[in-house]
């Protein structure tokens, strides 16, 4: 078990280093902690990399060190942070998960990251009752001491934030510090900063697209003690968050709501399926009690002391990309089919996704692009 408790201080060479690594072309956050595991640093990585792109059949771009100083020089500018897990500025929960952003772009006031914090999300098409609800379940919650996080969207999650301004509430974004989303809340984003934060993984100019928001909805669930959707209809992104909280091990809440609504389907769908039914903030305070007062540790991930061996033989390579298709198949089944390693078979994947020809879904599993 690692302790979360003990804090690590970057050098500016390795911020600068990692920077570069996780805006390589193809490099995401679980290929940046293989990476890192394997060659003990970010710049030791940066020089296989072009090998291993080749091997994998393909050429990924690296981030050169004038891209990185220049987005180094801007965050400075726009008093943004790049913090690593393990730094002070870092969520400790958030860096339990297995997709922890390597670099996390954060600022306001800081120190509220540190505390304990409950999401609450919700439909953007919000019912007026449901925004009523979602602000006095987060002002009671700010008042008991939790910081409330949430998306910055329009509906539920704005009602959030604004209900918690004076107490502390965190925005995550789907893009940029420098391209809020949806742009009418940048009031909203500077009222909240005085006593709050926001953080994002992506570049200061990063504009969000779709795909972006369930990347920011893991965020959302990963630095929580617990999830609290207020309204959502069928095929919500906020059932989204749900899902990817529980795939955490976070905590999962839903208000019920009237069965002719349909922004509340998806809500009393997550009530069947076994999240706790919440009508008050101390309902929730009550089951967080308990995991507040453990303390947080992270059981060694899969992978994470798994060698990789660049030496494998071509005819072995060919074998596994042999076997791999449009449809999805999980790691397990490759090794098993392919009569090779698991080092061997991890270490034909990464390369595969460093050359562009490999995605990875959900559950372990990947398939060719």
């Amino acid at each position: 078990m690692h302790d979360r408790t003990s804090q690590i201080q970057l050098t500016d060479t390795e911020r600068l280093d990692r920077l570069r690594l996780i805006r390589s072309e193809n490099v995401g956050p679980r290929t940046f902690r293989a990476l890192l595991n394997h060659f003990g640093d970010a710049r030791t990585a940066l020089e296989h990399l072009p090998d291993m792109a080749r091997r994998g059949g393909g050429a990924g771009r690296i981030c050169t060190v004038e891209e990185a100083k220049a987005e180094l020089a801007a965050c400075r500018k726009h008093g943004v942070s790049l913090v690593a897990p393990g730094e002070v500025s870092y969520p400790t929960r958030l860096a339990t998960i297995d997709d922890a952003p390597p670099l996390l772009a954060v600022r306001g006031a800081l120190d509220v990251l540190a505390r304990p914090m409950i999401a609450i999300v919700g439909s953007r098409n919000a019912s007026g009752a449901g925004l009523k609800f979602a602000g006095t379940l987060a002002r009671d919650l700010g008042d008991a001491g939790f910081v409330v996080i949430s998306g910055l969207a329009r509906g539920i999650d704005q009602a959030a934030h604004r209900a918690t301004t004076e107490t502390g509430t965190v925005a995550v974004l789907a893009g940029g510090h420098e391209r809020i989303y949806p742009p009418e809340h940048q009031d909203l984003l500077a009222a909240l900063l005085e006593r709050g934060a926001a953080i994002s993984e992506m570049p200061l100019g990063h504009v969000p697209r779709a795909r972006d928001f369930p990347r920011r909805n893991r965020l959302i669930s990963g630095v929580a003690l617990g999830v609290v959707i207020v309204e959502a209809a069928h095929r919500s992104g906020s059932l989204i968050t749900a899902r990817m909280a529980a795939e955490q091990g976070r905590e999962v809440f839903a208000v019920p709501g009237s069965p002719l609504d349909p922004r509340a389907a998806g809500t009393n769908d997550l009530i069947k399926q076994g999240a706790a039914l919440v009508t008050c903030a101390s309902d929730i305070i009550n089951a967080v009690q308990p995991i507040m007062e453990r303390p947080l540790a992270l059981a060694a991930r899969e992978s994470d002391d798994e060698p990789l061996d660049f030496d494998t033989d071509p005819s072995e390579r060919e074998r596994i990309v042999a076997l791999l298709g449009p449809s999805p198949v999980s790691l397990d089944d490759l090794i098993r089919m392919s009569g090779l390693s698991a080092t061997i078979v991890r270490t034909v994947l990464l390369e595969l996704e460093l050359a562009g020809r490999l995605e990875r879904h959900g559950g372990g599993l990947v398939s060719l692009v």
